[in-house]
């Protein structure tokens, strides 16, 4: 008799310390890989019918017995120590080998408890009671005891059972609630508790009494807006639009509350960061409308939804308005038909009036010119008289004959040409439009072309059409369509009015334009945190891998397929994003930024988002290849401001980038030597350009000695303090000290702003030079430490919060790995996995693991270290290089379906088009699997409904999989849920014929 047993390792307290050790405590805690899987329900026929005990399905027969267990409870700290070996059951006496266990060994090592899961249960029942009696306010005791229902809820077998263990959760947490009742997570977790019970209708009724009570919650708001959104069967674009136009209405009032109170309360020139946050998820609430909107086919209007927007925000007339008066006053301007911004010769709503008003005066001064002109003695005239007048009628009526004769010709033209009746031509060809079913397309080849042709459109058709000239905005638009489709592209004021907000804080200010830039395809510094919500939503509504996710996912490739002996040329670049290879994107983009530089001046993040988006613009239209694409903007820019030495730093470095060392230090010296002039605001952004230019230099592969060299004299000349002067010599062993010296002292003065919470680009940047220069003088290990003291100054809980500090770190990263030799790639991985700690979801760190993991350890264990990530803290990101590394490793395809299945079944990922894609993409390519891909996409559709890019891939990736018929369902399905379909059938049916 054949029995399928599970391998066993030796149970050896002296080999068991560290990861084991906690290893096995988070297994009894939380359960193996396995039995992550889910409910048992969930599992396929395979899994059930032949698994061994040690599934998910048998894990949780084997909870139900009343047996007794060992549970090991893991000591707090204990060393690390990394081993994989299994032996086989018959080597009965492998724990001999081993030699005695020491029972004191034993006991400091773990704890040993025995108890049954019936016991675990109950204990744990008795505990978390006593704690929510003892602390009701506390949150986490509220929510670890809810996600202890989800536990005992999985283990158990009867559908009905788990049902019973739900509706204690929901107990639990209503009466969380009950004390807890402006407790967001609480409200959240009982709302998501709710989903697995109630019906849609029921569910939607709950989420609405809830924002009644709470209208001003920007999470409650975005939580309720992603259950609409995925809501098949009630979804509707139209209804989705109301809930965000509440949404906006909503939060938008509780902003301006919060304004009103606290101008009365505190200073304005220091916002209260509770309407900081306020006013940035507001700004997240709008992006999130106008990704909505594009993906749902309707472009133009996401793109005047942006406009508008930065128009009614960021140039407002600096007049007292009220709200109403305000919204008058910007009908004015969006009815006038004067440039928008983004567009060619926009000047912004406020010099838009300004100009206006001028003309205005203008035209009256010249009126009341003419008629000062006009008074006095004009000498003798003729009096009017009734025969004059007769003989002014009759010429009036003989003009009226005349053009009354021309209309009449030109309309009995008209009558003589023939007319043209589409709906007989389709009968010619077959095709009844009155026959309902009947009409169906039955050639897939049709429905192909019909997609093509739409997703042509879709590219193409993105800027808004005026009605009152009938042509688009942009001047090189060449597509044009006929008069009909012209006004469906036409946006009224009446279309964005209701979405339209103040903002009056500068973070969120910066934050609409940099998410805007972001979303054309622009490129600009990283303004959040990869740990805030902003970049969170960001990530989950992608459709295409941006640029620098992709970038990434080349580097891992390169690195995972330089050692395999048969590469699996599996790649991402279908799924990459199409807007920095289009040019009118970048133009738009281009005008856009240039015109808020007058809002924002001097600001350095900005301007080099300008820079590169002329540089791929210039590209694009003139592919012959120049020196510096930018050269003659930025030079523009320079003439306008020479004051703006962060400007001269931006270029210079774009110039380093196209390999124009030379002239990139020109530009260097030129801003470094005209600092001391600039007014003391000014010279404070001196550390950015210090360390740019030493950046620079050390990127120069020319000759690595005296780029050294130079590096060092640009530092020490800003650590000492001297007068800055264009490398010559070596810098002087006096100067070397001095600078030492001066770091020194400019790092004590910020660590004093660090303690108090003041962290900003300047003071990041003296940190990295100032590490920077110990590498290059000292050694390495000095410069380390003066990164470990810089995060030694930040709270823990504060590490994870802000871009600087990520920054930093990403920096202290790279600095390891410069020496990984002399500091050993052990030093270096345990730095990284700590990284991931505090920054999960960022994707430099995640290359890093991987390409690092790569020569440190075995595939298994980062394959262990990459799916806990996920398992944890699920996010689009991670999942998407587990997948990568999978995929780019050759897994087995079994494992990688897998994966894909588990993270789509996460109720916060299941909304991700990215992923979906991935994987359609998986099992057309990759597994060759049709019938698998027809399953996951139309999965995909029923999960993200508003996605016209990913109805569309079943025209075009699964048109030899799904039958015209289906192909026809489709398309009215998608009409249906009132996405933007731009081309007819029956143009397509006409071209054929």
């Amino acid at each position: 008799m054949r029995m399928d047993i599970a391998l066993y390792r030796p149970y050896n307290p002296l080999k068991l310390s560290g990861l084991h050790v906690r290893g096995l405590y988070w297994w009894n805690r939380s359960g193996s890989l396995l039995e992550r899987d889910g409910d048992i329900d969930s599992l396929d026929a395979k899994m059930k019918s032949a698994g061994r005990y040690c599934s998910g399905k048998y894990m949780a027969l084997e909870r139900h017995k009343s047996f007794k267990r060992i549970r090991l409870v893991a000591p707090e700290s204990s060393p690390v120590s990394m081993q994989d070996e299994f032996i086989p059951l018959s080597e009965t006496d492998a724990g001999a080998s081993h030699g005695a266990v020491d029972s004191d060994l034993v006991s400091k090592t773990s704890t040993s408890l025995e108890e049954s899961w019936e016991d675990e249960t109950l204990n744990k029942t008795r505990e978390f009671n006593k704690l929510t009696r003892e602390h009701p306010h506390d949150e986490k005791v509220w929510l670890a005891f809810a996600e202890f229902q989800d536990k005992v809820a999985g283990m158990q077998r009867q559908k009905g059972a788990r049902l019973q263990t739900l509706e204690k959760k929901i107990s639990i947490l209503e009466k969380a609630v009950d004390l807890n009742p402006d407790n967001e997570e609480i409200l959240l977790c009982l709302l998501k508790a709710y989903q697995m019970r109630d019906s849609s209708d029921v569910l939607i009724a709950r989420w609405e009494k809830i924002l009644l009570q709470h209208s001003g919650s920007y999470k409650l708001w975005r939580e309720f807006l992603h259950t609409v959104q995925r809501n098949f069967s009630r979804f509707k674009v139209s209804e989705v639009r109301k809930m965000y136009a509440h949404a906006i209405e909503a939060l938008s009032a509780s902003c301006s509350k919060h304004s009103r109170q606290v101008l009365q309360a505190t200073d304005p020139s220091s916002p209260d960061p509770v309407f900081v946050q306020l006013e940035l998820g507001l700004v997240d609430i709008f992006l999130s409308l106008c990704r909505f909107e594009w993906q749902a086919g309707y472009r133009e209007l996401a793109t005047s939804l942006f406009q508008a927007e930065i128009e009614f925000s960021l140039f407002c007339p600096p007049l007292l308005l009220t709200e109403q008066s305000k919204h008058r006053l910007f009908e004015h301007f969006w009815n006038s038909g004067g440039a928008r911004v983004g567009e060619e010769g926009a000047l912004g709503w406020s010099a838009w009036l300004e100009k206006e008003e001028e003309t205005r005066q203008k035209v009256m001064n010249d009126e009341l010119s003419r008629e000062n002109e006009g008074g006095g003695w004009t000498g003798w005239s003729e009096p009017w008289s009734k025969d004059n007048e007769g003989i002014v009628n009759v010429e009036n009526e003989t003009i009226n004959d005349v053009v009354m004769e021309d209309i009449q010709d030109e309309e009995e033209y008209k009558e003589v040409e023939p007319e043209v009746d589409t709906e007989n031509l389709l009968k010619m060809l077959g095709i009844d439009m009155n026959d309902g079913d009947g009409s169906e397309v039955n050639d897939t080849s049709t429905w192909i072309k019909w997609s093509k042709e739409e997703s042509f459109r879709d590219c193409d058709q993105w800027m808004p059409v005026r009605r009152k000239s009938g042509t688009t905005s942009l001047a090189n638009e060449t597509h044009k369509t006929d008069e009909d489709e012209q006004l469906l592209r036409v946006v009224l004021y009446e279309d964005v009015n209701e979405y339209l907000f103040s903002l009056s804080t500068t973070e969120a200010r910066l934050s609409l334009l940099s998410q805007f830039i972001d979303f054309y395809g622009g490129k600009m510094s990283q303004l959040f945190c990869s740990n805030s919500p902003t970049w969170a939503d960001n990530i989950l509504s992608l459709e295409d891998l941006p640029d620098s996710m992709l970038e990434k996912l080349k580097c891992i490739h390169e690195v995972l397929t330089k050692t395999q002996n048969s590469p699996t040329g599996y790649s991402f670049e279908y799924l990459s994003g199409s807007f920095s290879r289009n040019a009118d994107f970048m133009k738009f983009i281009q005008n856009a930024v240039l015109l808020c530089l007058t809002v924002f001046p001097r600001n350095y993040m900005l301007e080099e988002a300008v820079l590169i988006s002329e540089e791929l613009y210039v590209t694009k239209m003139n592919s012959s290849g120049m020196v510096t694409p930018c050269r003659s903007l930025a030079k523009s820019l320079l003439k306008s401001d020479r004051q703006d030495v962060l400007l001269c730093g931006v270029y210079a470095r774009r110039e380093a980038t196209y390999g124009n060392i030379d002239h990139a230090r020109k530009v260097f010296d030129m801003a470094l030597l005209s600092v001391e002039a600039l007014p003391v605001e000014l010279q404070s952004s001196a550390p950015l350009l210090y360390f740019w230019y030493a950046e620079v230099e050390l990127a120069s592969t020319a000759n690595d000695r005296e780029s050294s060299s130079r590096a060092i004299h640009i530092l020490s000349c800003l650590g000492s303090g001297t007068k800055y002067n264009p490398f010559k010599s070596q810098a002087s062993s006096l100067l070397l000290l001095r600078a030492h010296q001066g770091f020194k002292e400019k790092l004590r003065t910020v660590w004093s702003s660090w303690v108090r919470g003041i962290i900003n680009d300047q003071s990041v940047a003296l940190i990295c030079s100032a590490a920077l220069f110990e590498e290059l003088t000292t050694g390495w290990d000095v410069g380390i430490e003066v990164l470990n003291q810089a995060f030694s100054m930040v709270l823990p809980e504060r590490r994870s919060q802000g871009y600087q500090l990520e920054f930093l770190f990403n920096y202290y990263i790279k600095m390891l790995q410069r020496h990984q030799r002399q500091s050993s790639l052990m030093k270096v991985w345990e730095s990284i996995l700590h990284g991931l700690q505090i920054y999960p979801f960022s994707p430099e760190l995640l290359k890093d693991v991987v390409e690092v993991g790569h020569y440190y350890t075995t595939s298994n264990k980062l394959r262990w270290i990459l799916d806990d990530c996920c398992y944890k803290k699920p996010s689009v990101v991670l999942w998407l290089f587990a997948l990568s590394y999978e995929m780019f490793k050759g897994g087995s395809h079994h494992r990688i379906r897998g994966l894909f299945e588990k993270a789509l079944s996460n109720d916060g990922l299941c909304s991700s088009v990215l992923l979906w894609r991935c994987y359609i993409m998986f099992e057309m390519e990759i597994a060759h699997d049709p019938s698998a891909a027809r399953r996951a996409f139309f999965r995909a559709i029923h999960s993200c409904p508003w996605s016209k890019r990913l109805w569309l891939d079943g025209f075009l990736k699964l048109n030899s999989v799904l039958t015209a018929k289906e192909l026809s369902d489709l398309q009215e399905v998608m009409r249906d849920k009132e996405l933007n379909l731009r081309t007819d059938i029956y143009e397509i049916l006409l071209q054929e014929s």
